[in-house]
């Protein structure tokens, strides 16, 4: 017997085509409809989700995580999204980005604190599995770095060169090791 799969399903989406009095792994009935009970894809023959595991980051995935934690010697983040791909809710992986993985050139004179702030959102390149607790991640490259940060004032900043971002109301200027836009 072959199963086919389908798109991702998400918690309390309806799953069309599944009969509606009865519901199977994976899934409920609310008011007459099937829904999923977990993020998954649907086994067609059965008409229940699996559960889809999250991809975990390898050495060279583009990840994306917003920074959680900072030291003099590192940033460390909650990575959300690999290759592309969200993870879902709760399956976040750690990373680290240690002063020397910061920047490619004038390693000696990084300063975590002027590179990142709590909540940036940043764009890494995973160099290695780490430790058994994180991954370490670099932003050595242009493409790499701080692609969102919101300043103290609450608006989303703007970045005006590789190192430097500004809050759009005060005009604050603030440093970050930032990421060159897409496109440019």
């Amino acid at each position: 017997m072959t199963t086919g799969q389908s798109d991702v399903y998400l918690p309390g989406q309806p799953l069309f085509g599944a009969p509606t009095n009865v519901s199977a792994p994976g899934t409920y009935v609310r008011d007459g409809t099937v829904r999923a009970s977990l993020t998954g894809t649907m086994d067609m023959a059965t008409k229940s989700i699996s559960r889809q595991r999250p991809h975990p980051p390898s050495p060279s995935s583009i990840v994306i995580g917003h920074v959680i934690r900072l030291s003099p010697t590192q940033a460390t983040i909650s990575i959300s999204v690999v290759d592309g791909q969200a993870l879902p809710p709760g399956e976040d992986f750690t990373g680290v980005i240690r002063v020397q993985d910061v920047r490619a050139t004038e390693k000696d004179k990084v300063k975590i604190g002027d590179c990142f702030r709590g909540g940036d959102v940043v764009r890494g390149l995973v160099i290695s599995l780490g430790d058994a607790r994180s991954y370490y991640v670099t932003t050595a490259r242009n493409d790499l770095g701080v692609i969102f940060a919101e300043s103290e004032a609450g608006a989303t900043m703007i970045p005006i060169s590789w190192q430097e971002m500004r809050c759009p109301k005060t005009g604050v200027v603030e440093k970050r090791k930032c990421a060159k836009p897409d496109g440019l």
